[in-house]
């Protein structure tokens, strides 16, 4: 009797194991069936291991914790020579059969260990071998004799008194996060009340040790026509479809997404919800609980390892019925799911860019086929993908061309600055029409996708310029700290007194960012208060949301941010959006850049016009009559898309192929060259195999032989910056028009990857359907 077990590591398959028993001449589901309630649960030793649950194995020197992923009565080598599992943590599975399915397949499909997968799947507390029931927080509630006490305590006893007002106000067991918000000092007293026999100390889910949201009232949900057309169409749904929902920003897709989801949970299901970044959750679980009355259970990065582990264990167990998370929460298993929602589908946050690297929205797309739920991509700006796929009918495509509410779409101006002076990257032209809409009482939000002062830091007299020392770049100088970072690999160094090269003390500062633009705004216009948002100021945990929450309600006149402030915020009183710098999107070496300019101009512009006066954008370019950017202001952003898509099908980019790079980076310069060209040839051989297996068939089929044929490797070829955090790095593209074939040919030659010699010199990696060519 054996088991295979996922472990963390390289390894293309699970590890095979003995399980220890003496009974291994008899079928393992007849020992399972004999052993008696009572037996097997006894002590770990008489837990059987069970598909989906954890074990500790031994691996060399060391023990670990995997997942199993199948038990069998053979393997390939000799039993006496595999190691026998140590403990068996999981009396139950963990992971039910559609939620290991998804693992696999991610596995599969990423052609990544599924060791690895299995890991990032776990919260961190489930790694360490923890329980997945999280211990409760302890709760305090009057006896009979404490609810008779108040005229026991005496009158001097001022905390006792406070004590016991809060607890006797109370229907149910109070919590010690409760205790502190009405409370400072509470916890002597509760010791003398229980000493007295006036509580009773009991145990509360970990759910209440979460921190405590305002509770407000259920705001008003009438849905418009657009809106409840959508709700109907996924509601009818009785099993598995994919949606496609494009709505203009400020539609009321949130709304949408709370009428399928009150009657999910109706139903007795629970809902995946999918958001880009952390900066969203807080605003969004704060609506989701307002309209829904119920506790959200959050997952996402910024939390700790406690909290992950609660969160987890409350879905799992089907104690909260909605989870909204970032990209990781995805692999969250749950009790009942009913539905899968991902907000901002197309946001480059939904791939992961090292380690596993898988993308987020196609894991989603396929755990609902796999758990047989409808999935729901919503987006005012929706990637070439997910749109390739409504068009062609693979999703069913829903749309929200309409504002909810009596708000209007912005009036779009591209503004020529050719020929124009400008100040700090400002036109005078927009200058003047932040003036005139800052006298008027509006709200202005300048938009610049670079923070700090300055990109560059030269000499005036030399020309010497302060580059990273570990890359291809120069580093950004940030004057409020006076120092220079680079934004590639993290390197900092308080900026130089003098010149290194010449000793001069004349430096400028080349470029804008948005600490510079914040500063000559503030000399503009010394009137009005202003509010930066970047990554320089939303370092600490709660910044994000206190900086909105100030923007929304109008505590600031002028906003000036990156990419932050594009998604998902509303601003109702901001009526102009200026975009400083558009123009370095429409030229670019990566052939998604123009897709990504588009989707930001359009998110960046629908802030503005949401609430009752109308709202206006004005667009910086140099490149006016750019046809892609004539399309996008005069048509909208689906036509945009469709012109797009044109161009990649004559392009045979994707969507129309599949792609897979491999990355290879080390610290000697031709060390990744030489492996990735050992790669290549592998690749070249293999794909020669796959045509003359395939043309020895009897009646090939000549579409699929094209396809085998049409199979490219390009490259290798050095990335984009050749040298970052002090290696250098080179990239070989594999693409194909027929995805089974690609990741087919890719498998040819996946030993070869982890086994030759020139593997173990290099740092490499695969992303499968790239999104970044960096």
């Amino acid at each position: 009797m054996f088991v295979k077990v996922a472990v963390p590591g390289p390894f293309l398959s699970p590890l095979d194991y003995r399980i220890h028993t003496e009974e291994t001449d008899r079928p393992l589901a007849t020992l399972a069936l004999d052993l008696e309630p009572e037996e097997q649960t006894a002590s770990k030793e008489s837990f059987l291991p069970v598909v989906g649950g954890r074990v500790k194995v031994p691996f060399r020197n060391k023990s670990v914790i995997g997942i199993v992923m199948a038990l069998s009565d053979e393997v390939e080598v000799a039993s006496e020579k595999l190691k026998a599992l140590e403990t068996v943590i999981d009396e139950t599975p963990i992971f039910s059969e559609q939620e290991m399915a998804l693992l696999q397949w991610a596995s599969h499909y990423y052609h990544e260990p599924i060791g690895n997968v299995v890991q990032t799947a776990l919260p961190k507390r489930l790694k360490e071998g923890e329980m997945v029931e999280v211990d409760g927080v302890p709760a305090w509630q009057l006896t009979e004799a404490g609810q008779d006490a108040a005229n026991k305590i005496s009158s001097r006893a001022t905390q006792q008194k406070a004590l016991w007002h809060v607890l006797q106000e109370q229907d149910e067991a109070v919590t010690a996060e409760n205790l502190n918000r009405s409370l400072s000092q509470w916890r002597l007293p509760m010791k003398r009340f229980q000493e007295q026999g006036w509580v009773n100390e009991t145990e509360k889910s970990c759910l209440h040790a979460m921190p405590v949201r305002e509770k407000t009232a259920r705001p008003g949900h009438i849905l418009n026509a657009e809106q409840q057309m959508a709700v109907d169409a996924v509601l009818a749904t009785s099993g598995f479809e994919a949606f496609l929902l494009e709505g203009v920003t400020g539609s009321g897709k949130t709304e949408v997404y709370l009428g399928m989801i009150e009657s999910v949970i109706a139903q007795g299901k629970q809902v995946l919800v999918l958001v880009p970044e952390i900066g969203l959750t807080p605003q969004t679980v704060k609506r989701f609980e307002a309209y829904l009355q119920a506790p959200v259970a959050v997952m996402h990065s910024g939390l700790n390892d406690k909290e992950r582990h609660c969160a987890w264990s409350l879905v799992k167990t089907h104690q909260v019925t909605v989870l909204l998370g970032t990209r990781s929460a995805i692999f969250t298993p749950f009790a009942n799911l009913g539905l899968c929602i991902m907000d901002e589908e197309h946001d480059l946050s939904f791939k992961q860019q090292d380690g596993f690297r898988y993308s987020a929205r196609d894991c989603l797309v396929r755990r609902a086929q796999l758990e047989n739920v409808p999935v729901v991509l919503g987006s005012a700006t929706p990637s070439l993908e997910a749109l390739h796929n409504a068009l062609s009918g693979r999703y069913q495509h829903l749309h929200l061309k309409q504002r909810a509410g009596d708000a209007k779409m912005p009036e779009v101006q591209l503004l020529d600055v050719r020929g124009q002076v400008e100040e700090e990257g400002v036109s005078q032209p927009l200058k003047q029409q932040v003036q005139s809409h800052l006298e008027a009482g509006g709200q202005v939000l300048l938009f610049l996708n670079r923070r700090g002062f300055a990109p560059v830091l030269m000499c005036h007299d030399c020309g010497w310029q302060a580059a990273c020392p570990s890359c291809d770049a120069n580093m950004t100088f940030h004057q409020q700290v006076n120092e220079l970072r680079c934004h590639h690999c993290g390197y900092q160094a308080k900026a130089p007194h003098d010149c290194p090269s010449c000793g001069s003390v004349s430096f400028v500062k080349i470029g804008q960012g948005t600490e510079r633009l914040e500063a000559v705004v503030r000399e503009w216009f010394p009137a009005y208060k202003v509010l930066r948002v970047d990554r320089d100021t939303t370092r600490n945990k709660g910044q994000m949301m206190a900086l909105t929450e100030q923007a929304s309600q109008g505590q600031a006149d002028i906003l000036i941010g990156t990419q932050m402030l594009a998604k998902g915020h509303h601003f109702p009183k901001v009526t102009l959006v200026g975009l400083l710098d558009i123009d370095q999107g429409l030229f670019s070496c990566d052939f998604r850049a123009a897709e990504r300019m588009a989707q930001l101009v359009v998110q960046v512009s629908g802030r503005a016009g949401r609430g009752e006066r109308s709202g206006q954008v004005v667009i910086q370019t140099h490149h006016p009559e750019h046809p892609l950017l004539k399309v996008l202001v005069q048509q909208g952003y689906e036509a945009f898309a469709k012109e797009a898509l044109k161009e990649r099908d004559q392009a045979d980019l994707p969507p129309f192929q599949y792609q897979v790079l491999l990355r290879a980076e080390a610290v000697d310069a031709n060390a990744g060259w030489t492996f990735l060209n050992d790669v290549k040839s592998a690749l070249n051989f293999a794909k020669m195999s796959m045509l003359r297996s395939y043309l020895s068939v009897s009646e090939p089929d000549d579409v699929k032989a094209e396809a085998l044929q049409g199979l490219e490797v390009f490259g290798p070829v050095s990335a984009p910056m050749l040298r970052r955090q002090g290696r250098y790095r080179y990239q070989l593209l594999i693409q194909g028009v027929h995805r089974g074939f690609l990741h087919q040919w890719l498998a040819q030659v996946e030993t070869h990857l982890y086994t030759s010699n020139q593997a173990k010199k290099v740092r490499w990696s695969l992303d499968v359907d790239p999104q970044e060519m960096s």
